[in-house]
């Protein structure tokens, strides 16, 4: 009895959730569900692993009303990592106009903000926002887990 009783305290499982956040102006329309396609516009694949790391089951963005989907034509929001690749250019314009309106651009880590470490390179076109309106940063490089289901949490407001 007592080693259950220490495994049902142990772990992010057992720990409550964080205060419900104020959803951010720009997502309001939402109402507390978030379909996500995401887009690797030429990253180091750093982001990725963190971006899986969230809706694996330790983070578990999912039970914050986010979700990923696997169709442009399904998502509220478009997730892309990476600095903008000559030849990702032309596939993430496509991909957002796919998308039906209102829609999301949310820029995953420092490279996607920047261009980060590939900043000058000949391949890169530039940051996200040279391409796609971005409506959100989420900072780092990588950045964690928890910075990124903080950021979709503020787009649903759970």
């Amino acid at each position: 009895m007592g080693l259950i009783r220490r495994i049902a305290a142990a772990g992010r499982a057992a720990q409550k959730a964080p205060a419900r956040p104020e959803p951010l102006p720009a997502a309001r329309w939402l109402k507390r569900s978030l379909q996500i396609r995401h887009v690797d516009a030429g990253s180091c694949n750093g982001c990725e692993i963190e971006l899986g790391q969230a809706f694996s089951p330790v983070y578990d963005a999912e039970r914050y009303g986010a979700r990923l989907v696997a169709s442009p034509r399904h998502a509220d929001a478009i997730t892309v990592t990476g600095p903008v690749t000559v030849n990702m250019a032309q596939a993430l314009r496509t991909t957002y106009e796919a998308m039906p309106e209102p829609r999301l651009v949310i820029g995953i880590g420092d490279c996607a903000r920047n261009c980060g470490a590939f900043a000058g390179a000949h391949a890169v076109v530039g940051p996200v926002d040279d391409v796609v309106p971005v409506d959100l940063h989420v900072p780092g490089c990588p950045p964690e887990p928890d910075a990124i289901v903080a950021a979709l949490r503020g787009l649903t407001g759970r």
